[in-house]
């Protein structure tokens, strides 16, 4: 997740061990591929922040074509080596300044990115920008406003280890603010997770 020292110094150094530190969430991430895939098939997608492409490999099946980014060199490396689909291209790219043209995609995925970016605003905007007048966006994202104790306990030394959480949205608050960003929400559910994970469907709210 075009993750910004830059953030992308702290998912370099981690991207080793990023698909581990997912293992314990598989459950909710596989009903998020189950929810995505018909979503996307037979489209053109972008993903941002696709970190070691685990999304992108497992909707390939589905999608006509996906451009999986990230901020990190090291995380697009990774997804390199264990993806070899042709119709998946990975590159790094800077979710905030991204060099498609206007109304390039069908659908725009940005999964677990937009709480550890500093303006997750101005990268729904170039999202918007990138998408179809007719496209989704599809932005699911830890509300780690809904936190349990524990999981409370889990993002304090998150944080001391370097995490960059900088939104600590709940599930409404998200959803709130995703609206006021332009976006009407088409579908949302909460999938239970180690930290609470609303998945978003949402169209331009002029559409």
């Amino acid at each position: 997740m075009n993750r910004m020292k830059q953030p992308s110094d702290f998912w370099d150094k981690h991207a080793a061990h990023y698909d581990r530190f997912l293992r314990r969430d598989m459950a909710a991430y596989q009903q998020m591929y189950e929810l995505i895939c018909p979503a996307v098939r037979h489209k053109t997608v972008l993903e941002l922040a696709t970190g070691t492409g685990l999304i992108a490999s497992h909707i390939i099946n589905a999608a006509e074509q996906i451009e999986a980014t990230d901020a990190s060199e090291e995380m697009i490396h990774l997804a390199k080596e264990a993806n070899r689909s042709s119709k998946l291209h990975f590159s790094v790219q800077d979710m905030f300044h991204l060099p498609y043209a206007d109304h390039s995609f069908d659908v725009a995925i940005v999964s677990n990115a937009l709480h550890i970016v500093p303006q997750p605003e101005k990268a729904l905007a170039e999202a918007c920008r990138v998408l179809k007048d007719d496209g989704l966006l599809i932005a699911p994202t830890f509300t780690h406003g809904d936190n349990t104790l524990w999981g409370q306990v889990q993002s304090f030394f998150m944080r001391l280890s370097g995490f960059p959480l900088r939104s600590r949205w709940t599930c409404e608050e998200y959803l709130a603010f995703l609206r006021q960003c332009g976006w009407r929400v088409r579908t949302s559910r909460v999938l239970p997770a180690s930290f609470p994970l609303t998945y978003a469907e949402c169209i331009k709210s002029e559409i």
